[in-house]
């Protein structure tokens, strides 16, 4: 099973999101763990994941967070997120 974490600046946007993700997934029948968590709980959690997606609002510390890490770190393009659309964000990542 693949762990992807997706993080926002507090989790509340992106806890919705991950339900749908979670529903396209399975929909799909993808082996995956989907989990939301704010940045700085995130931190903590980046080598427990599989991939870890971002928000486009925190987009900026890609690199930041890529640097402390082995796991590819995407950033979730805005017109996506904007629209939660978990199938387009699903097709964006390599699992």
């Amino acid at each position: 099973m693949k762990h992807i974490l997706v993080c926002c600046n507090a989790g509340v946007s992106t806890s919705l999101l991950v339900q749908k993700l979670k529903r396209e997934a399975e929909l799909k029948g993808l082996d995956v763990a989907i989990e939301a968590r704010p940045l700085a709980d995130a931190v903590d959690h980046l080598n427990d994941a599989d991939l870890v997606l971002l928000g486009p609002q925190i987009g900026y510390a890609q690199g930041s967070i890529q640097e402390t890490t082995d796991v590819p770190v995407q950033v979730i393009d805005p017109d996506l997120y904007a629209r939660a659309d978990a199938a387009g964000i699903l097709e964006t990542v390599e699992l």
